[in-house]
């Protein structure tokens, strides 16, 4: 996800997907990419239930390890 949309930005539609009825609304994961990588950032997207925040430009290896860590098998 962006932290930064049109309509709305990341933390507000990580809190929608987090409070709805689905089932594995809690638990899906959630990744958001931003340039603002500052602490309070960070900090701010863990606290809207948000699994990791990378910074752009995100390198694939990177990536790749964020999604091995978050993928259930």
């Amino acid at each position: 996800m962006n932290m930064r949309m049109s309509d709305r930005d990341g933390l507000k539609a990580a809190g929608a997907i987090r409070t709805t009825d689905r089932p594995d609304a809690k638990t899906i994961p959630i990744i958001v990419l931003t340039a603002n990588a500052f602490d309070e950032e960070v900090q701010r997207s863990m606290q809207a239930g948000l699994n990791t925040h990378g910074s752009k430009s995100v390198q694939p290896g990177v990536l790749y390890e964020i999604l091995e860590s978050l993928i259930m098998i």
